[in-house]
């Protein structure tokens, strides 16, 4: 909420605050089977519920209250309820029928469930009080704060699992909204004091979420403080669907999270280089919580690292002055906090930055339209309208040749791609939703951002579906009147792009 906006934003002034650390890690300790993790709720329940860790909120709350009650005791400020896979979406693996293939009818009928939406909000109500409860002790020393956790969720709207077919989408935009809106409203109705997208390792689940959360702040009348921490799963520098960390960025900045920062994937000195980025990039406050080092699975912790090599790897980023708020993720146990939590006592938090307003887009890649840019070339030759050949193809349904297209746009030097379906003989909403998603399978397209350009809002807004970078809209207008424009330009904010 608003207040709690404030202190945290005051709180960051003065020092660095503290996350917890890993949840998982810490329930593998209490070495639970699968009776354990069923209960008596849900002993003859007809799948394995032992991988399900948010269950264990309702049949195990002693256990998950004394993890929390650690980390609080170790010196967390801020502690993360156990909601990680706290979705219809995340559940419907449990809880519902397998089917021969995942498809977006799946997930509708899961969303569409009542059963399953009920467990979900319990799920999420309790995950929060149990937190609040473990919080309560340590509420006379220092202020402390209850974190719900938005996961990444088990499927990707930005990548096909399917070879042969990478236009195919597991899941829809629309559906990601809805499920993550369903666990925000849960929180929100449970007391949360901080949301956090959290391990985001596909940016378009990301932008989903970041909607969901704009739909039920518009709802409540109020804001909640927004926290959105990106994976990196390799030293590759990006990102699972293939961005950078500047290409993130720019892709969520538009949600003006009170912070932004990376967790989980490696540890904090593989990510020192990442942080720096970040630190110069972002106008709000920045985060990390790390792995305890690489996976070793002959360690306690099954991470590569003690407490103290975390330690002081966190503090090499501490004490160069890029992080605001700072804890750890798998591997990482109260223990490994409480060292944190005195390592950086005396440290300054880093002091946010100010920066001029410029124009930064993204595909995978990251590009920035500044007073000092030379002339931006933008690739029409995939706009149906304006290109025969194109158009051509597009009716014929050769889309391998006209995804061809766009490529020599862009090895021919186009910064930007615009892509335009408005042809009267093509369904255009279902056009551009296939032809963006599979030119997001191609790398050499997709690194750069994408121009959505129709006269119909259903087809523009179809595209900023597929999206995961920040693109431009071309265009809105005032000829519908002054109500729809200002709707359509509202949304286009959510979505966080640029409009013409």
């Amino acid at each position: 909420m608003t207040e709690s906006l404030e202190l945290l934003t005051a709180l960051m002034k003065e020092r660095i605050l503290l996350l917890d650390g890993a949840m998982g890690t810490m329930i593998y300790r209490y070495g639970l089977g699968e009776s354990d993790v069923r209960g008596k709720r849900f002993a003859d329940h007809d799948k394995d519920l032992k991988n399900n860790a948010d269950i264990l909120t309702l049949t195990r709350p002693d256990v998950i209250e004394e993890i929390h009650r650690g980390y609080y005791e170790a010196g967390s400020d801020i502690v993360t309820a156990n909601t990680f896979n706290g979705t219809t979406i995340s559940q419907a693996d449990f809880f519902l029928p397998d089917p021969e293939k995942k498809t977006p009818e799946f997930f509708q009928q899961a969303l569409e469930n009542e059963e399953l939406n009920a467990l979900v909000r319990e799920m999420n109500m309790e995950a929060v009080a149990c937190t609040k409860r473990a919080a309560e002790p340590f509420q006379n020393k220092k202020p402390r704060f209850v974190a719900g956790s938005l996961g990444p969720l088990p499927v990707t709207c930005s990548i096909s699992p399917d070879v042969n077919d990478p236009g195919f989408r597991t899941v829809t935009f629309d559906q990601l909204v809805a499920a993550y809106q369903w666990q925000v409203e849960c929180l929100v109705e449970g007391g949360v004091d901080i949301l956090l997208v959290e391990t985001i390792f596909d940016t378009l689940n990301a932008k989903a979420a970041i909607i969901a959360l704009e739909k039920v702040f518009e709802a409540e009348g109020k804001r909640w403080p927004v926290m959105i921490s990106v994976t990196f799963a390799d030293k590759s520098s990006r990102t699972l669907t293939g961005q950078t960390v500047e290409a993130f960025w720019n892709s969520i900045a538009h949600a003006k999270p009170l912070s932004v920062g990376m967790n989980c994937g490696l540890g904090a000195l593989d990510l020192r280089p990442l942080v720096e980025e970040m630190s110069k990039l972002a106008d709000c406050h920045t985060s990390c919580h790390p792995n305890a080092g690489l996976p070793d699975p002959l360690s306690d912790t099954g991470f590569s690292e003690t407490p103290e090599q975390t330690l002081e790897a966190v503090s090499s980023l501490t004490k160069a002055g890029l992080l605001n708020i700072v804890g750890g993720c798998c591997g990482t146990t109260p223990a490994t906090i409480k060292l944190i939590a005195d390592g950086v006592e005396e440290m300054e938090p880093r002091e946010v930055p100010v920066h001029e307003p410029e124009m930064h887009l993204s595909g995978q890649e990251a590009f920035s339209l500044t007073s000092a840019s030379n002339f931006t070339m933008v690739g029409e030759r995939t706009n149906i309208t304006g290109s025969p050949r194109f158009a051509k193809l597009i009716k014929n349904g050769d889309l391998e040749t006209a995804v061809s297209v766009a490529e020599q746009q862009v090895a021919n030097g186009a910064n930007v791609v615009d892509v335009n379906m408005d042809e009267g003989l093509i369904d255009s909403e279902a056009m551009m939703t296939r032809f963006l998603n599979l030119i997001s399978a191609e790398p050499e397209i997709a690194k750069v951002p994408i121009m959505v350009d129709s006269s119909k809002w259903s087809v523009i807004e179809a595209g900023l579906k597929c999206l995961q970078g920040k693109a431009i809209v071309n265009s809105i207008s005032l000829k519908e009147g002054e109500e729809a424009f200002k709707a359509n330009a509202t949304q286009i904010m959510r979505y966080g792009a640029a409009t013409v």
